[in-house]
């Protein structure tokens, strides 16, 4: 049977808050992959063994609804195991594409916390976008266009956009540094490293959640759509 995971990574105690929103876009990845089905999957479970046992298609990993240092470092050993070794194509989001940053820029079982890395502070009269979450600092939180590299523009995940595509945002962090082996898809003016590809895998990180997508604003349903075009490819 063919199946796609989402990776949540909503901690214990968010997890039945977190619940209908992974539904939803379970629904969403679903429907942009043709109707394989979807399973969520809480982060803190995945192990390099379960990942090969389990075989999914693909795989997708959420973003963060806390900040790195509210997380105990060891919870992302398994995932870190698996992400570095595994062949699967995976699509990671917001905080997860952090994390990749994390994980490929240094070993994390050598670190006792990891910690947010702010875009920056906001500048004087520049408006408070979320005043309960880190408010001294700028956000992108609506929708962006992304502006593509060369590499973007004939990258597949970016296929059938003419023009920069318009992505949905919500974040105050970013990854600070490419990871080596990895390649620039995309940036935003106050943001650089939007879009990363690895040169040898089916690895993908957005900054940018593409499952926000509205009727009006598109554009990250047709991502999703190539991005399970490829795992399809990938598989078969």
């Amino acid at each position: 049977m063919r199946f796609n995971i989402y990776i949540g990574f909503a901690q214990p105690d968010e997890w039945q808050g977190a619940a209908e929103m992974y539904a939803r876009h379970a629904q969403r990845f679903e429907e942009a992959s043709g109707g394989v089905p979807c399973f969520v999957l809480p982060y803190y479970h995945v192990t390099p063994e379960l990942m090969q046992h389990l075989a999914p298609q693909a795989v997708v990993m959420s973003g963060f609804g806390r900040s790195f240092q509210d997380y105990e470092v060891a919870t992302f050993f398994g995932i870190a195991e698996w992400v570095l070794s595994a062949r699967t194509p995976t699509l990671a989001l917001c905080g997860s594409h952090q994390l990749l940053g994390f994980i490929f820029n240094q070993d994390i079982r050598r670190v006792e916390r990891l910690h947010d890395e702010p875009m920056r502070l906001l500048r004087p009269g520049e408006p408070v976008t979320n005043p309960d979450y880190h408010p001294e600092y700028f956000m992108e939180r609506g929708f962006y266009r992304l502006d593509l590299t060369d590499a973007g523009r004939s990258d597949p995940l970016f296929a059938g956009f003419d023009a920069a595509p318009i992505l949905y945002e919500s974040h105050y962090c970013e990854i600070k540094t490419l990871p080596q082996g990895f390649q620039l898809l995309a940036s935003t003016p106050e943001c650089r490293i939007q879009a990363m590809r690895h040169l040898h895998r089916t690895l993908y990180g957005l900054q940018c959640h593409p499952e926000g997508y509205s009727e009006r604003f598109a554009d990250g349903q047709r991502v999703l759509q190539n991005f399970f075009r490829l795992a399809a490819e990938a598989n078969s």
